[in-house]
Formats: C-alpha cells, sequence, structure tokens
C-alpha cells in the first residue's frame, strides 16, 4: 500500500489575508513539500496540470524534475496530465527526462481534464475531446513500447520509423489512467492493463466499486492479470494533531475553493453542512487526527482493494506551515498505521 501527496499547486487568494501568492514562490513551496515527503517515508508526489491563473503547475514535469535533484526515493508522478491537448512525443521525452534525472521514479498520470482551459490554449476543439484522448493514448503507448515508431492520426502529423528520445531507466514508463469517475475509462484502463487512479472527491468513495468493478472485468477479458492491478484513490483531506483544529482549518480555503468552482460549474452553493458530512467516517474528505485519517483509507482499502492513495493537500491556499505539518503527520503517524493494517489483511 503506497501513500503519497497530491497537488494542483494552488494560488488562490488567502481567506485571512485576502493576498495571493505569486506562482514562483508557490512553486518553490511545493519542491520544499516534495522534499519533506520523502524525508517522512512517503511513497509517492503527484502534481497536476492546470491553465490557469489560481494553479501555478502547467508543467509539472518541471517542477517534478526540480525535486528530483533534491530526492532520492519518491515516486514522481503528474496527477494529471491533460494527454488530449498536448504531443503525445513531447510527453513522453518531458517524462523520459525526468525518469533519467530521478534514476527511475518517473510516472505518467494521463487524462483528458477537468478545466477545459488547455483546449483553446493550444488549439482544439472541445467536440474532439474524447477523441484526442483516444488518439493520443494509442500514440503515447506505441511510444513506450518501441524506440522506433511508425504512426499515423487524424490529429496529429504522422510519424514514418522516426526515434523517440530520451528512453527511460523504467521499461516500460509507467503509464496510469487517471479518471474522475467516468466509466468508460475505467474499462478502457482495464483493457490496456494499465493502472487506474479514481479522483473520490465527492459523495461515498465507495461508488467507485462499480468503476473498479468494469476495470478488473475488463482486463481479465484482455487477458490481464487482474492481481497486478493497481489502483489508486485520490481524495481531498488535511491532518492536524487533533480532529477539531484539523476540520476548522481546512475549513475556510475548501468552502472558498468549493464555491468558486459551484460559481463556474452552476452548482448550488457550498455550505458547512457539505463539509461536515463529506468529513464524516463514510465521506470522501479525509480531515481529521492521524488516527481518523488512517482508519479511512484502511476502510477504504479494505472495501475497494487500492493499492494507493494520494491525500490532496491543500485544496485552496493554507498557510504553508500547516500544509507542511499535515504532510509530516500523513508520513510519519497515518502511513505507519496503515501500512501496518494492510500487511496484516
Amino acid at each position: 500500500m503506497e501513500i503519497g501527496i497530491s497537488s494542483f499547486v494552488e494560488t488562490t487568494p488567502d481567506v485571512e489575508t485576502g493576498k495571493t501568492i505569486s506562482h514562483a514562490e508557490r512553486l518553490r513551496e511545493v519542491v520544499e513539500e516534495i522534499v519533506l515527503a520523502e524525508r517522512v517515508g512517503l511513497d509517492v508526489y503527484g502534481v497536476g496540470e492546470h491553465h490557469r491563473a489560481d494553479y501555478a503547475a502547467s508543467s509539472p514535469a518541471v517542477v517534478l524534475a526540480a525535486a528530483a535533484a533534491l530526492t532520492t526515493k519518491i515516486r514522481l508522478t503528474s496527477a494529471v496530465t491533460i494527454l488530449s491537448a498536448l504531443d503525445p512525443v513531447r510527453v513522453f521525452q518531458d517524462f523520459a527526462t525526468l525518469d533519467g534525472l530521478s534514476n527511475g521514479r518517473a510516472e505518467i498520470m494521463a487524462g483528458r481534464g477537468t478545466f477545459i482551459e488547455s483546449f483553446p490554449l493550444f488549439g482544439y476543439d472541445l467536440k474532439d475531446y474524447d477523441e484526442l484522448f483516444n488518439e493520443r493514448l494509442d500514440l503515447l503507448l506505441q511510444i513506450r513500447e518501441s524506440e522506433k515508431i511508425t504512426w499515423s492520426g487524424k490529429h496529429r502529423a504522422a510519424i514514418d520509423n522516426l526515434g523517440v528520445y530520451p528512453r527511460p531507466i523504467q521499461n516500460p514508463l509507467p503509464i496510469w489512467i487517471g479518471s474522475a469517475g467516468n466509466k468508460d475509462s475505467a474499462i478502457r484502463a482495464g483493457r490496456l492493463g494499465l493502472p487506474l487512479a479514481l479522483a473520490m472527491i465527492e459523495g461515498d468513495p465507495l461508488q467507485f466499486a462499480e468503476n473498479i468493478q468494469l476495470y478488473k472485468q475488463a482486463a481479465q477479458e484482455s487477458g490481464h492479470d487482474v492481481t497486478k492491478l493497481q489502483i489508486a484513490a485520490h481524495s481531498h483531506g488535511f491532518i492536524a494533531d487533533d480532529t477539531k483544529t484539523a476540520l476548522e482549518k481546512f475549513y475556510p480555503s475548501t468552502y472558498a475553493r468549493k464555491n468558486i468552482r459551484a460559481i463556474e460549474t452552476g452548482k448550488p452553493p457550498y455550505t458547512r453542512s457539505d463539509y461536515d458530512t463529506a468529513c464524516q467516517f463514510e465521506g470522501a474528505m479525509y480531515v481529521g487526527d492521524p488516527e481518523v485519517v488512517a482508519q479511512k483509507i484502511i476502510h477504504l482499502n479494505k472495501q475497494l482493494g487500492i493499492t494507493r492513495f494520494f491525500l490532496h493537500v491543500p485544496l485552496a491556499t493554507m498557510p504553508h506551515a500547516d500544509v507542511m505539518r499535515a504532510i509530516e503527520l500523513l508520513g510519519t503517524e497515518v502511513a505507519p498505521r496503515v501500512r501496518e493494517a494492510v500487511a496484516r489483511g
């Protein structure tokens, strides 16, 4: 059971001061967070790709490469790479470079993206949303499989027996499929035998049981060894020394971020009641002291068979010291509890 952190490298206004941290400062903070995550024994750190003013990481591979130079063990992944709007050749080159710099610790988590800013930015039409992803995933997997490739598709120039370099240390370079709950995404990942990362950020996480069942069924029907499948959960959360402190510290920024998204997506306003429900044992937020958070992760593992858990912290701008403390508690107190419980079975 792997335990780690994911971040979108947020730069939203601080709810206490109203000030907005610069992209540069937040990027440096995230590198500090990755270094700390390794020091306290966490397994993986993921950085998401966005193209908005309120997120600083438009190029996860570059951020992770900065951390690679300062770490030796922790795995470094995108969370996610918006493959639909990127050139798979360049994606592979970036992460193969990261793999070399990190001595074999790079991963790609490929997704279609919940935010859509990258499509007009890079000149793509949203009507091609699914078609772009399918075509580019096919090309990315072919590049991973072979040093020289011949390929043709609808949305990119053909490639005629050309090499793609550098080649990564890991063979194959890990490629995960990131999904917010789309069942077709789970089936696609299963058919390809790729690891699946599920964004369990709303409702009861156990609702994803059907996605996981479809994933495993598709993998088995395609001839893949189901016992070797990897399934990750990505959930919002925060850890403090006591649960009351965790709940009160995480709420203000979470409330602000959730209501920004509610306005953008046309959803009802987010309330304290929504938050409290999400933080209950059956909810999607992992907020509390180390024992509370550990028990929720253990429960998720037992019920869904997840093999990796990402705590997404923070959801919106919080004091850096609080985030660092949460990472420290995840590594030193939560992860040992979870690993021990999973090992006992």
